[in-house]
């Protein structure tokens, strides 16, 4: 079973608070690059993996999606998603998807925020989604930059010619990282970004596109905490086709 941070009091008293949950898709600088590789929503059925509140699920059903499957392992999150979701077409289910089955040919499009690189076996999840796919149906996700989770310090550090440097050790090696985010211990699994790519297309997809997302000028002058996001990627986004 995958650990189930969201449900630490002390852990979820401070994730609510990021702007990407009080704010909810406004808040959250890569969401016009991740509406920019979804397919059209109309009449899709749609699994949202680890859905969180709901901020995602609410939105494809506004843009016509006919259904949604969004699935949490998160006691904390479903509550949350319920209360504030009033749309009988959206289905609201406490599941762990590191072991969660889906049927056959049962959506159009598998979408996840920031989700799978809590996942132990991958290549288990990405085979599982293929068959939960219809022919030419999408998968479309979001995972913490594999260079991000490698930093080997949690913060930015001053080196010897006085630049700020943010290091990244061991990138190569796959597995398990732990750290502490508004909790303790909160644990990951870092895989290489040709480990993703290959893992996806090994189980039957075809990779549309991949971004490393960088946030705009723009964003940057609208919100000056968002400048060390180009320095090194945080976020990375992959489209792929079944």
């Amino acid at each position: 079973m995958a650990q189930n941070i969201y449900d630490n009091p002390e852990f979820f008293s401070g994730y609510s608070q990021l702007p990407r949950q009080v704010h909810g898709l406004n808040g959250a600088p890569e969401w016009p690059a991740i509406q920019a590789m979804l397919p059209d929503l109309a009449g899709k059925r749609v699994v949202d993996l680890g859905c969180g509140f709901g901020w995602a699920s609410r939105w494809m059903r506004e843009q016509g999606a006919a259904s949604v499957l969004a699935l949490d392992l998160s006691d904390n999150m479903i509550s949350r998603a319920k209360a504030d979701t009033a749309d009988p077409e959206i289905e609201y289910r406490k599941a762990d998807i590191e072991i969660v089955e889906l049927p056959a040919a049962a959506f159009d499009l598998a979408y996840s925020a920031l989700t799978f690189h809590y996942v132990k076996d991958f290549p288990r999840l990405a085979q599982m989604l293929h068959q939960a796919l219809v022919p030419s149906g999408s998968l479309v996700f979001t995972i913490e930059h594999p260079i991000f989770m490698a930093a080997s310090h949690p913060h930015w550090i001053r080196d010897e010619d006085g630049r700020m440097t943010w290091p990244v050790n061991r990138y190569s090696i796959e597995g398990e990282r732990r750290t502490d985010w508004f909790a303790k211990g909160v644990l990951k699994y870092h895989r290489t970004i040709g480990t993703t790519l290959n893992t996806l297309i090994k189980a039957g997809f075809t990779i549309q596109a991949v971004e490393e997302f960088a946030p705009s000028a723009e964003q940057i002058r609208t919100n000056p905490e968002l400048k060390d996001e180009i320095e090194r990627p945080m976020m990375l986004l992959i489209s792929a086709a079944r």
